[in-house]
């Protein structure tokens, strides 16, 4: 953890940081695998889907929108073809309950982003479609806490030196707050930033990392936003 003294900037992932959202897809992903039930079953139509998706990130990106176009792909591979419109409808409209739903925003966040935006710079760099996530942010009410927004297309270690180039700072004058230890700290440590780890009780499968490579005792964990203020 750097020296607190040179923290000017305070990074927040949004997704399952400031507000619910994993679990929805969850939600979303078990309605199209009851959808599935006449061709396989739901831990197989999963799998298939995670393949798709993992395939498709570097064609369509992060988001709801992406999502679901590879919820339509697995829909016709599963089906060999056979998923007709009457289907492809319904999956369409899975999507758009899920995109026009009203985020809940997690406890604690309000009055933790009120108390340190009274003392650092406060920022959202997060992940996803670009249209969806302006929308989240504008319901959230949260806006007026943060200096500056980034809807970052990937969250690598080239993205987060290309952020901090424009917001003119230092590696060592940031930290990064969020509940993906692949997007939110491994890419910051490695750029020589800071982390702090909240753990959310739902993690999408790709966002994991295995036991063996997390980095021991160079980034911070706690249990919930409040204790953010604990740090400081």
């Amino acid at each position: 953890m750097q020296d607190k003294k040179k923290l000017k900037v305070i990074g927040f992932d949004a997704d399952d940081t400031l507000w619910i959202n994993e679990p929805y897809y969850r939600e979303t992903e078990q309605q199209f695998c009851l959808m599935m039930e006449g061709y396989c079953n739901h831990e197989e139509t999963s799998a298939r889907l995670f393949d798709v998706e993992t395939k498709n990130m570097n064609l369509y990106g992060y988001g709801i929108k992406a999502f679901m176009l590879s919820v339509i792909e697995t829909a016709l591979l599963i089906s060999g073809g056979k998923t007709g419109a009457e289907q492809i409808g319904k999956i369409i409209e899975l999507g758009k309950t899920q995109l026009t739903r009203i985020n809940e925003i997690l406890p604690g966040v309000r009055e933790t982003l009120l108390a340190l935006s009274a003392r650092y710079r406060l920022i959202v760099a997060t992940k996803g479609d670009l249209l969806d996530q302006e929308k989240k942010l504008a319901n959230s009410g949260l806006l007026s806490f943060f200096h500056h927004i980034e809807i970052m297309s990937d969250k690598k270690p080239e993205n987060y030196r290309r952020l901090l180039s424009h917001l003119d700072i230092e590696p060592e004058d940031f930290m990064m707050v969020g509940n993906s230890i692949r997007s939110d700290v491994l890419p910051v440590l490695e750029i020589g930033g800071s982390a702090v780890h909240i753990p959310f009780h739902t993690t999408w499968i790709h966002e994991e990392v295995p036991v063996e490579l997390l980095p021991e005792k160079r980034y911070i964990e706690i249990n919930t936003i409040t204790e953010l203020l604990d740090l400081f």
